[in-house]
């Protein structure tokens, strides 16, 4: 189901360190109420053949998870992003993911909190108007699990981070290309990118992501 607004990668974006089918094909049931030429997704990571797979806007989201002064966890959405994978079923470690994230785009169910939150006193936007990631390396854990370790810049400042990522399903997409999905977890230290103590010791970062087939992997 399209989002009702959209976010970023976040992503992820990223679920793809897998190699062994967990499940081959979707319940009949979720197959049958789709149109031709649209296919459901599976815990199998080989449906996505190896190939440059482009981020679906309209079905992904970057969460940030904030402490709010040690009562609750505040929840900010980014609502402009962009990434590429490329992807490799048989060879996971061989894959790659390039993503950024419009700092501007937060969002926010606080009014007027968004764009204070943009502003010189915090994400600075203007001055840092993009988050970014590069992957470094693809782990497999098991069939629909992994681990994707990469360089996060945020603010002018680059530090590694790692995301657990879990497969949320892989297939033969919509009129032929193939479309993979991840949800990928990861935390950082607010005080590495020169973030205000009021963040707290930690920001975790949830991006549910789903990418779409661009073109045949390069041989």
């Amino acid at each position: 189901m399209p989002r009702k607004r959209f976010l970023p990668t976040a992503g992820a974006v990223l679920a793809l360190t897998l190699s062994t089918p967990a499940m081959t094909a979707p319940p009949p049931s979720i197959q049958s109420q789709l149109p031709e030429g649209v296919s459901a997704g599976s815990l199998d990571p080989n449906g996505a053949p190896a190939g440059t797979y482009a981020v679906d806007r309209d079905h992904t989201a970057v969460i940030a998870k904030v402490s709010h002064i040690g009562y609750s966890l505040s929840v900010f959405r980014f609502d402009k992003v962009d990434a590429t994978l490329t992807w490799d079923p048989a060879r996971p470690e061989r894959s790659t993911l390039k993503a950024t994230v419009e700092t501007a785009s937060i969002d926010t169910p606080v009014e007027g909190f968004a764009k204070e939150l943009s502003g010189d006193n915090y994400l600075k936007s203007s001055a840092f108007p993009q988050a970014t990631f590069v992957s470094t390396a693809f782990h497999r854990v098991d069939a629909a699990h992994g681990r994707v370790e990469g360089q996060f810049t945020l603010l002018g400042h680059t530090h590694p981070v790692t995301f657990d990522v879990e497969l949320t399903g892989a297939g033969k997409g919509f009129m032929g290309h193939a479309r993979i999905g991840a949800e990928a977890t990861a935390r950082i230290r607010p005080a590495d990118y020169g973030l205000l103590p009021v963040f707290g010791d930690a920001i975790i970062l949830v991006i549910d992501a789903e990418f779409a087939e661009r073109g045949p992997a390069k041989a």
